[in-house]
């Protein structure tokens, strides 16, 4: 009986299959290892590993629709042949019944015990689920306790696991929740990030160990906030510190802010100040057009002011404002990750995200010495929601 692993969002899945259906799939595990030696002890005697590319054309298909859909794009995978024949009659019922169940859907022990004609059986569906063989197929992750709680999940990860492939699946229910909020932590310091730290921790070292244990390595998240009460000004200082050294930018920076009164710089500045006065600043031609640019288009109403911004999501935040001359997708991720405090931000672009994922993860890296964005965006699915956190810590392998 063949199986073999193949790459996806949440790490190397594994599948086996028989000529009449598959017979497991093996959600990661700690390891590679662990993967490879949890599918084989799931597959009948006799199991052997093949390469990807030698499986019959309706595995590979659904290798891919595994893989599509794991990278939240959702697929409908309830025709997908299944080899029942090594399961009970009822555990056979019950995972028809759980393929009927949509993406992005719930439903309880109870309810499923319904559709699978043995209603009173709940307890008896807990069981069938948490010995499915054959996760994200049968999706036992859509089955919840009495009350919409959590249940059980047996797949590496637990329940950190189950809520992950439900947030893939777009679905309205989180298992997992932020820690309560007190007297003192609603006093949070403006400099710390607003999300959850320690449960981003949890959550990225669940999904990736290997990044895991690079945390644990690195020690504390120190990503501070920087203060922002104006986006016009921000913009406007990360153009200035475009391709220069931070030293150089704050002094160039310093000349522009001390053209205006009081030393803050607004949009109604700068139609005031002529070219060759910015110039003389330091400012490039490329800049000086950038900046009138960007005053022009908050004077107009087109960059939204932060009260607005709490109120969009980053891809609609990235396209607004990558609209301005000079202002490109990094310099907003850089607003999103520093200054708005946004927990889901992968820089693709960014030289040390790159250059720190090669060093991680040992992976393979271009003429340029860094690994591919591509790379790093396939691994990087298995730490959303909190890819800054991730971010941060890749910055942090440089340091070494």
């Amino acid at each position: 009986m063949p199986f073999t692993l193949f790459e996806t969002a949440l790490g190397p899945t594994g599948i086996a299959w028989n000529d009449t259906g598959i017979v497991a799939i093996q959600l990661p595990e700690a390891t590679e290892a662990a993967t490879r030696a949890r599918l084989a002890a799931k597959a009948p005697s006799g199991a052997r590993e093949a390469a990807p590319r030698s499986a019959p054309p309706w595995v590979r298909e659904a290798i891919e629709r595994v893989r599509t859909h794991l990278d939240g794009r959702s697929q409908d995978l309830a025709d997908v042949r299944l080899d029942l024949a090594h399961v009970t009659p009822f555990s056979a019922r019950v995972y028809e019944a759980a393929r009927r169940v949509p993406p992005g859907r719930t439903v309880s022990y109870g309810e499923l015990a319904r559709a699978a004609g043995s209603p009173g059986a709940a307890r008896a569906v807990g069981r069938a689920m948490a010995t499915n063989p054959f996760p994200i197929v049968v999706p036992c992750h859509r089955v919840l306790a009495s009350g919409g709680k959590a249940g059980g999940f047996s797949a590496y990860g637990g329940v950190t696991t189950k809520d992950r492939l439900l947030a893939i699946e777009k679905s309205p229910v989180r298992l997992t929740s932020p820690a309560p909020r007190t007297a003192a932590s609603t006093r949070r310091d403006p400099a710390h990030p607003p999300y959850d730290v320690a449960a981003a921790l949890r959550h990225l070292g669940a999904a990736d160990p290997v990044l895991g244990r690079h945390i644990a390595r690195v020690g504390s998240f120190g990503l501070r906030l920087r203060q922002t009460k104006d986006p016009f000004l921000a913009l406007a200082e990360a153009i200035v510190y475009q391709q220069l050294s931070g030293k150089a930018a704050a002094t160039i920076f310093g000349r522009v802010t001390a053209l205006v009164p009081h030393g803050r710089l607004e949009p109604r500045h700068l139609p005031a100040i002529e070219d060759r006065t910015l110039r003389g600043a330091g400012l490039s031609r490329a800049k000086v057009a950038s900046l009138r640019d960007l005053a022009a288009r908050s004077t107009a109403g087109e960059v939204p002011t932060l009260r607005v911004l709490a109120t969009m999501d980053d891809e609609a935040i990235v396209e607004r404002l990558t609209a301005v001359r000079g202002i490109g997708r990094w310099t907003v991720e850089m607003l999103l990750m520093f200054r708005l405090g946004r927990p889901d931000v992968l820089p693709l672009a960014d030289f040390g995200i790159r250059k720190g994922f090669a060093k991680v993860f040992r992976a393979q890296r271009g003429k340029d010495g860094l690994a591919a964005p591509a790379d790093v965006a396939r691994r990087g699915e298995r730490w959303r929601p909190f890819r800054s956190v991730a971010s941060w810590y890749l910055w942090r392998a440089l340091d070494a």
